[in-house]
């Protein structure tokens, strides 16, 4: 080997073309690095400019008498925190009944005894307020139908005549209710049930379209007695039914006041195992929820220690309703700030970012695919009835 003196390294012209060399590079390695956020911050730590936090999978743009925010007003509301997000009304209107509330317009199901009505309009006002957009702004967004009565036999049909009327639009069905503590009694009309053949229907449907689904479904009663049945049991009936389905259990079936039951970790590390319900995923949207799985250090470990376990099975959302700023649209996400430092770097990203794009995507695809094939195809004429004139026998 061969050393020089320090004067022949001053003078040598190869070493000082190298020195040069290195240099230039080392000023465009800084350069890089100050331009280029990491991939930590590009998803989710929210320090930097442009950074988003997630995607939300559980977002209402209207309210319960079908008002919210303007669809452009909530990209900015959106900015660069929320990448994506999925887009539907409230499927039942509260009734203003004046007998009731007098001068008073209830806004929310809780303001007033006065009834709940499925309001099938939604899906057209969302619809439109989302053809209003350009193509690029169109991509943040996932519209979802909700304007159906899950007790109908013809509630598929509507679903169909949905796509069919705005193809190239919906990604999937709800949030929508069948059993939820103070609504499900309130709806005008037959009871919603998880054993009714319209529920099926409606499944089945989105087994052939790949519409993706969202359901609300209580785990339990509200204020529930020692060995009252609940509808968990049916409930999983129902999803094994439907195995093609894509299905969101919303909020994992928590509410306002139907708290987890004793053991819930383990009951849902049973679901989580059973290869009968691979196709079953979770969301931990609402500020509700967020009371019950952030209560306590011990609480909020064993959420983490679970959904690290299984973090493909896992979607946040905000489950807000028509949010008036950024601030206030980001107060659940904030809520779970505890889980996000326990869970791994892999798995947060996973429940904020990763699996809403993989479940999303796949069910766009599959939808996109069932219009392209059913979409504009002509169809038998229905069977004439005696309004048309027809004769009877």
């Amino acid at each position: 080997m061969v050393f020089l003196s320090k004067e022949m390294v001053n003078t040598n012209p190869t070493v000082m073309k190298m020195k040069s060399t290195y240099s230039l590079l080392v000023v465009l390695l800084l350069q890089l690095i100050s331009f280029c956020p990491s991939s930590a911050q590009a998803v989710g730590d929210g320090k930097g400019q442009g950074t988003f936090l997630f995607n939300d999978a559980h977002f209402h743009l209207t309210n319960y008498v079908q008002e919210g925010t303007d669809i452009r007003e909530m990209l900015n509301i959106m900015g660069d925190k929320i990448h994506r997000s999925t887009l539907f009304g409230i499927p039942v209107q509260q009734q203003w009944s004046y007998r009731v509330t007098g001068d008073f317009a209830p806004q929310y199901y809780l303001d007033s005894d006065a009834p709940l009505y499925y309001y099938s309009f939604t899906d057209a006002y969302i619809a439109m307020a989302y053809k209003s957009l350009s193509k690029a702004d169109q991509a943040r967004f996932d519209p979802m139908i909700t304007g159906f009565n899950p007790t109908d036999m013809y509630a598929a049909a509507h679903i169909r005549r949905v796509l069919e009327t705005f193809p190239g639009v919906f990604t999937g069905i709800g949030e929508f209710s069948i059993h939820k503590e103070f609504v499900s009694s309130k709806i005008s009309g037959d009871v919603a049930s998880l054993t009714d053949p319209a529920l099926d229907s409606i499944f089945s449907f989105c087994e052939e379209t790949g519409l993706l689904i969202i359901l609300h479904n209580d785990v339990d009663d509200p204020f529930p007695k020692p060995s009252t049945p609940n509808y968990t049991e049916d409930m999983l009936k129902l999803f094994k039914r439907h195995p093609q389905a894509s299905i969101t259990w919303a909020h994992i079936g928590l509410g306002r006041i139907v708290k987890p039951p004793l053991e819930y970790g383990k009951f849902f590390e049973k679901i989580l195992a059973d290869p009968e319900l691979k196709h079953v995923n979770f969301d931990i949207s609402w500020d509700e929820v967020a009371k019950y799985l952030m209560q306590n250090d011990q609480v909020i470990a064993n959420t983490a220690r679970i959904i690290n376990m299984y973090p493909d099975r896992f979607l946040f959302g905000t489950d807000n309703v028509a949010p008036s700023s950024q601030e206030k649209h980001l107060n659940v996400y904030h809520m779970y700030d505890p889980l996000w430092k326990a869970l791994t770097p892999e798995a947060s990203y996973m429940v904020r970012m990763g699996n809403y794009e993989r479940l999303f995507d796949a069910a766009a695809k599959r939808v996109r695919a069932w219009e392209a094939a059913n979409v504009g195809k002509p169809k038998k004429a229905p069977e004439p009835t005696p309004v048309s004139g027809a004769p009877k026998y």
